[in-house]
């Protein structure tokens, strides 16, 4: 239902990202030091907009773009904010140095698609996971890897929180390395998610992770054999008897909340330790792929298009508008409330 001329794609009076994808949005990422968005694509290409904030008002301005000879799947940024690694369908990672207006080169390879990949300035190493089942670490002055971990199954997502790393891959296996003995898994656990992992993210002191799956459901787990019993999963985007896979987490690099992004086309604030949702925004007529907050947490981008979870011939192209919008949280939705019972000690 459209109100006050806010149309159905956007029922959260978002900023609209200008020029978006001419399709579906496979990952969001800001550089972690300036406004810059990097959106890659099913369209083959990478593109990076410039967000100009003045208070809570933003807009948008394509800044460049580069291709990928297949759809791309994984973006990061290089900790300087000078350069983006890309990774797709064409099996291959690509680095580009944007801020200085280079060209793009491929760093890493795979025997299959790159999902998804990370930047550990700590080892100055990048990081690949592949559909190949590996996992490999690449110190870009060389052109063979530095070292090829081989995983359980394909590689659906991982998180890096130095010395934190977890890969999620298919099978429900959660694999946990600690970074500073890159070549040993630390620990496997198995998902105390039912379903099919979609995306994980550590948590911000590295002493726990979360794990969204295609159930509509996220769990929240602790490494520490003593904090076990704060470990626990809770239900989100579902509508009825609907469920929706939760697509995307992301932690507020300030107030350590985070957010959830669903197929059903909504996104939620939640607070693990107080295990209260502090928001949930309207729901978008279309999934939501991908989401990311800006470095300081004053923005939060989020795609809305077709997620090709029921394939192409459900695919409508009335609706399949590919779109990216940028919302300003207010601290009301991202900080976290006191726990009950702590004196309400803010």
């Amino acid at each position: 239902m459209s109100t006050f001329g806010v149309s159905n794609q956007n029922p959260n009076k978002s900023t609209e990202v200008t020029q978006p994808p001419t399709d579906s949005v496979s990952s969001l990422c800001f550089s972690p030091k300036a406004n810059f968005l990097v959106a890659t694509s099913w369209d083959n290409q990478v593109r990076c907009w410039e967000v100009m904030k003045n208070g809570t008002t933003l807009g948008t301005v394509g800044k460049a773009q580069m291709s990928h000879d297949q759809p791309v799947l994984c973006s990061a940024w290089k900790d300087d904010g000078t350069t983006v690694f890309s990774g797709g369908c064409d099996k291959q990672v690509k680095m580009w140095p944007l801020l200085s207006g280079g060209q793009a080169v491929t760093v890493a390879m795979h025997d299959a698609p790159v999902k998804d990949l990370a930047w550990i300035p700590e080892l100055n190493l990048l990081v690949t996971g592949s559909w190949d089942k590996t996992l490999r670490y690449w110190d870009l002055r060389q052109s063979n890897p530095a070292h090829v971990q081989q995983l359980p199954e394909r590689c659906y997502a991982l998180t890096v929180k130095h010395p934190l790393m977890v890969v999620g891959t298919a099978d429900r296996n959660l694999i946990v390395f600690n970074l500073q003995n890159p070549q040993a898994e630390f620990k496997r656990i198995v998902s105390p998610l039912k379903y099919q992992t979609r995306c994980v993210a550590a948590f911000p002191d590295q002493q726990g992770f979360l794990v969204g799956s295609i159930e509509g459901r996220v769990g929240v787990h602790h490494l520490d054999e003593a904090q076990q019993s704060k470990n626990f999963t809770f239900k989100c985007h579902r509508e009825g008897n609907d469920i929706y896979s939760v697509n995307s987490l992301n932690f507020h690099p300030v107030h350590h909340t985070f957010a959830t992004a669903g197929s059903d086309g909504a996104f939620n604030f939640w607070d693990k330790d107080s295990k209260q949702r502090l928001k949930a925004m309207s729901r978008c007529s279309n999934p939501i792929p991908c989401s990311s907050f800006n470095n300081d947490g004053s923005i939060y981008a989020y795609a809305v298009c077709y997620d090709w979870s029921k394939g192409a011939e459900n695919q409508n192209p009335s609706t399949a508008k590919t779109n990216i919008f940028l919302h300003v949280p207010q601290e009301s939705e991202v900080k976290g409330k006191p726990r009950a019972g702590a004196g309400g000690r803010k």
